[in-house]
């Protein structure tokens, strides 16, 4: 219902992202399967803006949950949940089927559910995931930096002992 204002309520927004997702993630039947694809899926195959365009649509997912209150730990989860699918996305072919498997909308509208089932126990279980995914990031840069570091200083040693 629309309160005396004219504004949409909580549970109408609540509704809609949970229609978004819906289209996003699960809207059409793999044909001969039960699996389903979404329109995020289809949007990604468009080369260059697809993947920006489902970023976008999720990422309204992520400002709704933020506007019902949700805490940093699970904004930043639900980030993560969209972030991955952009990033894996970019890659041809694989991305899109990664889009199709990870479902990050409704990854999202179940985190959301659960905060408002037991905000307590969401809390908790996101500032655990959101750490693990810190640590793992810092300790892929670290690895990257570290491995860049011996390449280069193997060529410019090759370099040396060539000249």
């Amino acid at each position: 219902m629309r309160s005396l204002s004219g504004r949409t309520t909580v549970e109408e927004r609540r509704t809609g992202v949970e229609r978004l997702a819906w289209w996003l993630d699960n809207a059409i039947t793999v044909p001969g399967t039960r699996f389903r694809i979404g329109f995020d899926a289809l949007i990604g195959l468009i080369p260059g803006v697809g993947d920006l365009v489902g970023t976008l649509l999720s990422s309204y997912i992520i400002a709704v949950a933020a506007a019902q209150g949700l805490p940093p730990s699970a904004l930043a989860r639900m980030a993560i949940n969209v972030g991955l699918e952009a990033i894996v996305g970019v890659v041809p072919i694989v991305g899109d089927l990664f889009d199709a498997a990870w479902k990050a909308n409704q990854r999202n509208i179940e985190l959301m559910a659960q905060f408002h089932r037991a905000p307590d126990a969401a809390r908790r279980q996101s500032r655990v995931l959101v750490a693990a995914w810190a640590v793992g990031a810092i300790t892929f840069i670290v690895i990257l930096g570290i491995g860049t570091f011996a390449i280069i200083r193997w060529v410019v040693d090759a370099l040396r002992s060539a000249g």
